[in-house]
């Protein structure tokens, strides 16, 4: 039986379960830039909602990742993994399939949308919970990163493409309508990720820990105590709380009121700018060879959040070119930051994680990392409205930085790749050693 740094590296495309996968996810990540302009778009134009009535549209689709924890002690209990993730892709289909089906019989109503927000929120809960166990049975750890390098550049494509793809949908069809081709992408992905064949293990009975809160608490506990996780998982909270607090919604509007920028170049800048995240995804395995896996989070921990500052810089004097040029500048170095930042944070964490703590694990990231959004978010309201946009953009610049901050003392900058010859990484406590063992490439 071979050991992790024994089993010799296999092109991820030339496994056929890995391509399944991936072609899945990639099709589902369209789907879901789709439903991300359809349901507000329904919400404006044929319910007439109001801004408020459109915001907790949105804040919906992220309240059921505060019961991920709970979730995620339910799902480590559960042998079949593929089968949930499946479970969830068919309920989105159906959710969504309901609005149209609604709308042509005239009776979609507002109440509707949240419910279609909420539970595909909560689908979604579901799928991300039990994707960490079965990501690491799929793909050998030596592949960790480059699995998730190509996972997060289909995902950036969608940014790139997915908008106008869906404009142009939602202007042929109508939104509802539209709704329907996301369905079909759930429902394609439930297919492929249905025939994605991996070695599930029965899940141990613990009678100690029989109850969800109990074990919800032990995964927490665990990450608490756990030196990398516990650094991440603060990392990342604090970089999608000042983040958030600087959020799309107030760049677009500094964008617009401070920099003399109309709709169409916004989006154009924008447009742009998402590039970065298909480079960063696309280079992450790369850089992380050249400078480090540990190295790698640091750097993206700080350029994705630190690049907001040069919109705030920026001016309404000057010629167009410039102020857009300045919008599109930041966000594609912030994307280039977050794959940095994601493609390796999350290849170490599946690294590192043992098997039956996975789902727990995710779940309480998922609690954690997600919960500080909408707070983010309304802070950065309050801020922007008695300290002005561009003070708030400063504070969500300078704040996510420093999110360094817990990085630096933890065993993560040292760590240079994910294989047993790398000292800091076999220093780690509580790792996945078992890692390829478990993995047969057809």
């Amino acid at each position: 039986m071979k050991t992790a740094d024994q089993t010799p590296t296999v092109s991820l495309w030339r496994d056929r379960r890995f391509r399944r996968f991936w072609a899945g996810q990639s099709i589902s990540q369209f789907g879901d830039r789709i439903t991300e302009l359809a349901l507000p778009l329904i919400a404006v134009a044929t319910l007439h909602a109001s801004a408020d009535q459109v915001a907790w549209l949105t804040a919906l689709i992220w309240t059921p990742n505060l019961l991920a924890i709970v979730l995620g002690a339910w799902v480590d209990r559960r042998a079949r993994k593929r089968a949930l993730m499946v479970l969830a892709d068919l309920v989105r289909a159906a959710v969504l399939l309901s609005v149209p089906v609604a709308y042509v019989m005239g009776a979609v109503t507002l109440g509707q949308l949240y419910a279609v927000a909420l539970l595909t929120g909560a689908a979604g809960v579901l799928f991300n919970t039990a994707y960490p166990p079965f990501f690491t049975r799929l793909v050998p750890r030596s592949s960790y990163v480059d699995a998730n390098s190509k996972l997060s550049a289909s995902r950036s494509v969608s940014y790139v493409a997915g908008p106008a793809i869906g404009g142009a949908l939602v202007q042929l069809v109508t939104a509802p309508v539209a709704l329907v081709v996301d369905a079909l992408t759930f429902l394609a992905s439930a297919v492929l990720v249905g025939r994605v064949s991996v070695d599930e293990t029965p899940a141990a009975h613990d009678p100690a820990a029989a109850t969800l809160l109990r074990r919800a608490r032990e995964g927490l506990v665990f990450v608490i105590r756990h030196p990398v996780l516990r650094a991440g998982l603060g990392c990342a909270a604090t970089v999608n709380f000042f983040t958030f607090v600087a959020g799309s919604g107030l760049i677009v509007l500094f964008a617009s009121r401070n920099l003399g920028l109309d709709a169409g170049v916004i989006g154009l800048a924008f447009g742009i700018g998402a590039t970065g995240s298909l480079l960063g995804a696309v280079l992450a395995p790369r850089v992380s060879r050249r400078i480090g896996v540990g190295r790698s989070i640091v750097v993206g921990a700080v350029m994705y959040p630190a690049p907001i500052a040069v919109i705030a810089a920026a001016t309404a004097d000057g010629p167009v070119w410039t102020r857009a040029g300045a919008l599109a500048l930041a966000e594609f170095l912030s994307g280039v930051g977050v794959m940095l930042f994601d493609v390796n944070l999350n290849s170490l964490q599946a690294a590192v994680i043992p098997d039956g703590m996975r789902s727990r694990v995710a779940g309480a990231f998922g609690t954690l990392n997600y919960g500080v959004r909408p707070v983010g978010a309304v802070i950065g309201g309050l801020l922007a409205t008695f300290a002005g946009l561009r003070v708030t953009l400063l504070v969500g610049a300078v704040g996510g930085a420093l999110s360094l901050l817990w990085l630096l003392p933890s065993p993560i900058p040292r760590i240079r790749s994910l294989t047993p010859d790398d000292p800091a990484f076999a220093a780690i406590p509580g790792r996945d050693v078992t890692g390829d063992e478990r993995h047969a490439h057809p």
